[in-house]
């Protein structure tokens, strides 16, 4: 689950989001590649603007999206693992 700091876990990679460079103008979806609702709806810039001001529905999207991110790791691990 993220930590204090809003780790969200993507295909790209681990971004911090309360250390984004930038972030306040990246109104970009959290994982352009993600499934779930959060991803698509919130940008980078208002899940930042959360986590800075200490408000507790950031790390409720970042939850969201990291379990999504797991689920979808684990279910494409399994696949591979049946073909073989």
């Amino acid at each position: 689950m993220p930590t204090r700091n809003g780790m969200l876990f993507t295909r790209k990679g681990i971004i911090t989001i309360s250390k984004i460079k930038n972030g306040i103008d990246d109104f970009s979806p959290l994982d352009e590649m993600g499934r779930a609702y959060v991803d698509q709806v919130y940008s980078k810039a208002y899940v930042r603007r959360l986590f800075v001001s200490g408000k507790y529905l950031g790390k409720q999207i970042a939850s969201i999206h990291n379990l999504a991110f797991y689920l979808e790791l684990v279910k494409t691990v399994r696949s591979h693992l049946l073909k073989k």
